[in-house]
């Protein structure tokens, strides 16, 4: 698609994305966000537009779920912080919990990048193992099979960790 294309339509797929953000009971500067968010990728996009029946219809679905992971991540940010503060009880105990956290992160972030990136988008990302298969290109059974590898890893690491 064009630029002029592009940008004879841009605002009526942004209002759409805004609409359908406000639909999800986002606030106002969420939904400018996400939408924002979408038109970037839309115009990121632009050369390959022509190739959807509607890119209206992209742009709707491309802001639901934008909107739907944005909600996901503040509700576990939530629920993380809520289970630390309701675990300890006092500043030692709170920086053990910091500190492995930490420690935690820096074992995931080391895990082979296909491993890391699975772990990632189905535990942070919430997505299936068909979602994961399709997207990477690879059977179900290996996103298992990968996804036990890099769990085992961290079991592992941890064990470890606990011994000493």
């Amino acid at each position: 698609m064009e630029e002029c294309a592009f940008e004879q339509h841009a605002r009526q797929w942004r209002q759409k994305a805004f609409n359908v953000c406000r639909g999800c009971g986002v606030s106002e500067t969420e939904a400018e966000d996400v939408a924002q968010d979408v038109m970037l990728r839309l115009w990121q996009m632009r050369y390959e537009l022509d190739h959807y029946r509607s890119v209206e219809a992209l742009a709707v679905v491309m802001a639901r779920h934008l909107t739907r992971d944005g909600q996901r991540r503040q509700t576990m940010g939530q629920l993380d912080e809520a289970a630390i503060v309701t675990l300890s009880t006092g500043p030692h105990e709170l920086l053990e919990a910091k500190e492995d956290a930490e420690w935690l992160e820096r074992r995931i972030s080391q895990l082979p990048t296909t491993q890391h990136t699975l772990l990632y988008m189905r535990q942070v990302e919430r997505r299936s193992h068909k979602e994961l298969s399709a997207l990477l290109g690879i059977s179900e059974a290996s996103v298992s099979t990968l996804l036990a590898r890099a769990r085992r890893t961290l079991l592992e690491e941890i064990k470890q960790r606990n011994r000493q």
